[in-house]
């Protein structure tokens, strides 16, 4: 990495913690904001991922911020352990990611407080709620569309993206009886082009391909790409050591490929592809207006996912290609739809580079923070201790 990167990445960092510090305290119950004008509202999501770069930060102020987020997340819990979508409204519910995200926050915030029974009946009744959410009664979780964090983007059934935090929070909470479970069902292979078989459990898997398919359910299935996912599977150590290292050089094969095409202007993986087209079988006609080829979820590139990967190339210790991703990253950032310095923004259209959505991003500032953590120390602070 050469100074001048350096130079830029540090001063990226000090524009990161500046979003955040300044999106600490909004207008709902002086909770933290999703974004610095756009997103007032604290959405469980966004929160429970800049945990991760809040933890790194070692800001004491934002500790405390995301202390009380999770808090008032535990007091605004449903009676049966639904987290809802919501930080401050109780009744804003039916999200598939927002209870496995708190229970993550709850890990990730334990081993940096050191307190290893923080919001522990909370936890119980979060960990039961999850327990019901298998319709086979055994491990994976399914959902319903739109569910989860794309809320413009079909995912049926059995998610890659949910399960694998699943398994990220099991590991991070020390259930690693049940992470196994979850990470032997995802191992089966079973997306074979539409055949289910009576005697095989559903699975993640996609024959001939070393990624984990976007979803499954009994003789359904999307093979298409989905970054967040596997980023995590490769993080959390559901993807072995061999396969996620496969699975990182065919993403940038796949993505070289794009840039040849056209479809890709930024050196960054979009965080779905291919792109679902207005010909495949798989769009739906709201695409044309929230969801087009190479934006938003269907093929947007968005920092906080892209900060994921970058800590995913560390825990496949592709440490060089983690530092060059960084770099372009930190471009990316400084992108603005405002004029601001470092924009943050929500996604960027895959096609042209071009920042888009609303600026001042948390998790965009977050997930930045904690990628430059993890490039700079060569470890992924609070997973470099799964077994």
């Amino acid at each position: 990495m050469q100074n001048i990167d350096r130079e830029v990445i540090e001063k990226a960092k000090q524009a990161a913690l500046e979003v955040l510090l300044h999106n600490a305290h909004g207008p709902y119950h002086g909770l933290p904001r999703t974004a610095g004008w756009g997103y007032p509202e604290p959405y469980t999501r966004d929160l429970m991922f800049s945990i991760l770069g809040i933890a790194a930060s070692g800001n004491e102020l934002l500790m405390e911020s995301i202390r009380s987020v999770l808090e008032n997340l535990a007091h605004n819990q449903t009676k049966h352990g639904h987290i809802p979508s919501l930080v401050h409204d109780k009744d804003d519910r039916g999200a598939s990611d927002t209870t496995p995200l708190f229970l993550l926050g709850v890990g990730v915030f334990r081993k940096v407080s050191g307190n290893p029974e923080f919001l522990q009946d909370a936890v119980e009744k979060a960990l039961d709620w999850m327990d019901y959410q298998s319709p086979s009664d055994r491990n994976l979780v399914a959902q319903q569309p739109t569910s989860d964090w794309r809320d413009e983007q079909w995912t049926i059934g059995y998610g890659l993206y949910v399960n694998a935090l699943v398994h990220c929070y099991l590991r991070l909470l020390g259930k690693h009886e049940k992470a196994d479970s979850i990470r032997h069902d995802m191992s089966r292979f079973t997306v074979t082009g539409g055949v289910m078989h009576h005697h095989v459990h559903e699975g993640l898997v996609v024959k001939y391909k070393p990624y984990y398919a976007f979803w499954s359910y009994k003789i359904y299935s999307s093979e298409r790409f989905d970054l967040l996912g596997n980023s995590l599977a490769i993080l959390s150590g559901i993807a072995s050591p061999s396969r996620a290292v496969e699975m990182i050089s065919w993403i940038e094969e796949e993505c070289a490929g794009m840039r040849e095409r056209g479809e890709l202007a930024v050196d960054l993986p979009p965080n779905f592809f291919p792109f679902i087209k207005p010909e495949d079988p798989d769009w739906h006609g709201r695409y044309a207006e929230y969801n087009r080829p190479g934006e938003y979820h269907n093929g947007g590139i968005w920092p906080f996912v892209c900060g994921v990967y970058v800590a995913a190339l560390v825990a496949a210790k592709k440490y060089k290609l983690a530092a060059e991703k960084l770099v372009v990253l930190t471009h990316c950032i400084q992108l603005s739809g405002s004029g601001r310095e470092f924009g943050f923004n929500e996604w960027i259209k895959a096609q042209d580079g071009k920042p888009m959505g609303q600026d001042w991003q948390t998790w965009s500032a977050a997930l930045y923070l904690y990628a430059a953590k993890c490039v700079e120390e060569k470890s992924t602070l609070f997973f470099d201790e799964i077994p």
